[in-house]
């Protein structure tokens, strides 16, 4: 018993001894994992914070993807006119570092996906001015003025009431032509628009005409080359970007092959039966290189929602009457349509009405017009669509004012 005893006796201290060197590391790691977690998570926390940037960062930086905090202060409306009442859409908003600002230079124009137009669009909540928001998207031009694009999160930081009326006058200042965007030699100089200060509806529409309407006529055939210059690939020169597909694609590479580009007549040649005559036949402001094929599929179709895919063309829709085009081109669609009303109103040519149809046929009219009304709000002119504007004028001598004065088209037709 006594050996036993001892064997026991001598065996648990041995176990015991060697248990307790084990049990203090296991709790020194212990604390020292934890330690390392806790540091590393306050690290990582720290690394991905969002930061949120204000407007003024966010103007300076002009690209990349950022956290944008700002007021808003009203809706943008074209490249120097932000409005703070009777908003006109849900697809904009104007944000800027002070609720009470009124320079659109120190503000940062937001588009505003579909997804938050409900929620975070002025027409449906005119009450938003004076919020703070802080909107995570990608720092781009919107309305070739310093913008944030494609939102992926807009968040309310703060419910500030909304400042006077009196310290935020309605519309924030009067568009100018001479600081319209891309700073080229086509830019209208001083004056171009003179004549229509202060007009809207017909008045306008007919000072418009008469502002427009001096302009040359090309040849069919010149209009090969001169769309191999408005429409040129300001990435590769030596390309054009076609109108329907987005593609870049050789400026060699045209003619009647189905892979091949041609000229699209944006008002269907068939409606009002102008076909490629010097004039509205021939005008670049609504001639677009297109591939062959989509020009086909298009036709002399209305333009209108909905439809079936183009499989040629993805983001393109089409049906028995109508063709929906891509996003991106969808304002640029809409201002040359109502360039062409204007500019064509029977006194040297045909005269050319938007209407609210897709079975226009042979008549010299074009729809749906409360759609192209819709897609010129969804899509504001962009820095291409503004090159553009200034090569015609090199080329053919007149601006669509529908790009330089975005506002003209709620005027004209409400």
């Amino acid at each position: 018993m006594s050996q036993s005893s001892r064997t026991s006796s001598g065996t648990a201290p041995t176990s015991s001894t060697g248990d307790r060197p084990r049990t203090g590391v296991r709790a020194a790691l212990a604390l020292v994992l934890a330690t390392v977690l806790t540091l590393a998570g306050l690290g990582l926390g720290q690394a991905h914070a969002a930061t949120a940037s204000s407007v003024a960062q966010a103007i300076s930086a002009n690209s990349g993807t950022a956290t944008v905090r700002g007021y808003v202060v009203g809706q943008p409306t074209a490249t120097n006119t932000v409005v703070t009442s009777n908003y006109p859409s849900d697809y904009a908003l104007a944000l800027a570092d002070s609720p009470t600002e009124t320079a659109p230079s120190r503000m940062l124009y937001v588009q505003i996906p579909s997804q938050f137009r409900s929620t975070y669009g002025l027409r449906s909540n005119p009450g938003l001015r004076g919020t703070q928001l802080e909107v995570t998207g990608t720092l781009a031009a919107y309305f070739s003025h310093p913008g944030l694009k494609d939102p992926s999160a807009i968040t309310r930081v703060t419910a500030t009431p909304s400042p006077s009326p009196t310290s935020s006058p309605s519309p924030t200042s009067s568009p100018s032509p001479t600081s319209s965007p891309s700073p080229t030699s086509g830019t209208p100089s001083t004056g171009y628009y003179a004549a229509a200060a202060g007009k809207t509806g017909q008045a306008l529409k007919l000072t418009l005409h008469d502002i427009i309407d001096d302009n040359r006529r090309l040849s069919y055939t010149a209009v090969w080359d001169a769309l191999k210059q408005t429409d040129e690939d300001p990435r590769n020169t030596a390309n054009v970007i076609l109108l329907y597909t987005g593609k870049s694609q050789a400026k060699s590479d045209n003619g009647g092959g189905e892979t091949q580009w041609n000229r699209e007549h944006v008002w269907a040649k068939s409606h009002g039966d102008f076909g490629t005559t010097a004039g509205a036949g021939t005008d670049i402001h609504h001639l677009r290189p297109a591939n062959v094929t989509v020009n086909s599929i298009r036709s002399n179709k209305d333009f209108d929602n909905g439809g079936a895919p183009v499989a040629e063309a993805p983001g393109n829709y089409t049906d028995a009457d109508s063709f929906e085009p891509r996003d991106a081109v969808k304002g640029d669609v809409a201002r040359m349509l109502m360039y062409m009303d204007v500019r064509y109103d029977g006194s040297d040519g045909p005269d050319l009405e938007l209407a609210e149809t897709t079975s226009s046929g042979t008549r010299p009219l074009h729809g749906r017009k409360s759609v192209l009304l819709q897609w010129h709000l969804q899509d504001p002119p962009d820095a291409f669509e503004q090159r553009r504007n200034d090569r015609i004028q090199q080329i053919q001598g007149n601006r669509n004012p529908f790009i330089d004065h975005p506002e003209y088209a709620g005027a004209i037709w409400g």
